[in-house]
């Protein structure tokens, strides 16, 4: 029957090509749209390192003054700052307790060399320690992160991004070779893969949609050279600028990888007990607010997912719902132009449940070729968009990475399939309501 059922809809097909056609434009318009305003949503909103979720943390201390400053714009300072002090980071970073830890800042360097015979050009760096590269999971094209001797010792060596390896080298492995940064020669040791987490949640002080970083040098060596620290700074006291290491300015980024709730309590402790001695010591004037905070609850304490973005899935509903009761219409339409032939087959014995079922298909076929006509357009849409920004990037050092996310695109795809079924309900029913008898007087 079901194959019975599937030469009748190639034949209304074939008979109604026009309105054919447009219901199929219809649905595969909605699905585009929807794919493409979920996706941007889902790849903004998303836990980007969801697998650790229950592991990794970012560190947080209020070091706030009780009367902040008019200059500071704090959004919600009830959360307290979202880095740290240079002395905070580097004396909770000796801890033993987490499995793995970090601590960081973001600068600007020059580099030099290679073999694609390039003018020296700025490069944005990542001074951090060894850890950064297995806790965010950070994967390599060749070669590895250096060893935490090389933190210590602020050993020569650095990390090239895969969109850096390819400018200087062509792509190729330049594990071993040479080149200069910040008029310094160092050895590469690792090449990243492509690598764009999005949000970028490891550093959201310095922007939640900029790229990762061009290179990486270990941390021992961003001081007693000639580096520009970029990271986003807010400094408390008139003296704040003299020392940027034993100030109150916030400006270090520090997470930790913390294995179960038992390690996770004792570094919960250590910082507490860290606070107090610190306010003994005349720090600390706002009460205590120590944070361990999870990776999900990090990106919606710090407002990643826009008003704008909401707005945009706002609008990608409204236009599907529109393409859905065109949708419905066009059906209707298709389906009473040949109630003819439905009278026919209920004077010959079909049940009105057997008419429902032959529009019902019908509306199935043309909402799965317009599904996927519309994922063909969404996947374009989308791999235009990941071009444009790439395009921008040279331009624009805050230009987003969008990239192609098949988790969302299945599900929206799923949702807006099982939405334009929903469109030809009513008109299969419609058709199977339909009394024969009038029709059968005018054949």
């Amino acid at each position: 029957m079901m194959r019975y059922y599937l030469r009748l809809a190639v034949r209304s097909f074939t008979a109604t090509p026009g309105l054919t056609a447009l219901t199929i434009s219809a649905i595969a318009l909605g699905v585009a749209v929807s794919v493409v305003t979920f996706s941007i949503h889902h790849l903004l909103s998303g836990d980007p390192i969801w697998w650790k979720a229950d592991r990794l943390y970012a560190v947080t201390m209020d070091n706030y003054p009780i009367n902040l400053p008019p200059e500071m714009h704090v959004p919600n300072v009830s959360l307290g700052p979202n880095q740290l002090t240079y002395m905070d980071a580097t004396r909770l970073y000796a801890s033993k307790i987490p499995e793995r830890k970090v601590i960081m800042y973001r600068a600007e360097g020059v580099v030099s060399g290679g073999t694609a015979d390039r003018f020296p050009e700025r490069v944005t760096t990542r001074v951090t320690t060894a850890d950064f590269f297995p806790i965010f999971d950070v994967p390599f094209r060749y070669g590895g992160p250096w060893t935490a001797d090389a933190d210590r010792n602020g050993e020569s060596v650095i990390v090239l991004s895969y969109e850096q390896n390819a400018r200087l080298f062509g792509g190729t492995n330049s594990v071993g070779r040479v080149i200069r940064w910040n008029d310094r020669p160092r050895t590469i040791v690792g090449v990243l893969d492509r690598w764009a987490p999005l949000p970028r949640y490891y550093d959201m002080a310095n922007g939640s949609v900029t790229p990762p970083e061009d290179t990486y040098v270990p941390w021992g060596a961003g001081f007693g050279l000639p580096t520009s620290i970029s990271a986003t700074m807010q400094c408390m006291g008139p003296e704040a600028h003299f020392n940027i290491r034993t100030s109150e300015c916030i400006w270090v980024p520090m997470w930790v990888e913390l294995r179960d709730a038992a390690s996770r309590a004792r570094m919960q402790a250590l910082i507490d007990n860290y606070w107090h001695d610190q306010r003994a010591a005349g720090r600390f004037p706002r009460p205590m607010n120590n944070r361990l905070t999870s990776v999900d609850r990090w990106l919606d304490q710090n407002g990643v997912l826009s008003s704008e973005s909401n707005l945009l899935v706002s609008v990608g509903l409204a236009f599907f719902g529109v393409c859905l009761l065109n949708v419905a219409g066009l059906l209707l339409s298709k389906f009473l132009s040949r109630a003819a032939i439905a009278g026919i087959r209920r004077a010959l014995g079909a049940s009105r449940r057997e008419i429902f079922l032959q529009h019902l298909i019908e509306a199935v076929v043309l909402a799965v070729l317009g599904a996927l006509i519309g994922l063909v357009v969404a996947q374009y849409c989308l791999h235009g968009a990941y071009a444009w920004f790439e395009n921008l990037r040279s331009e624009s050092p805050s230009a987003a990475h969008v990239q192609f996310d098949t988790a969302s695109l299945l599900w929206s795809l799923g949702l807006a399939a099982l939405a334009a079924l929903g469109g030809g309900l009513y008109p299969a029913w419609r058709a199977g309501r339909l009394p024969p008898a009038m029709y059968l007087k005018s054949q």
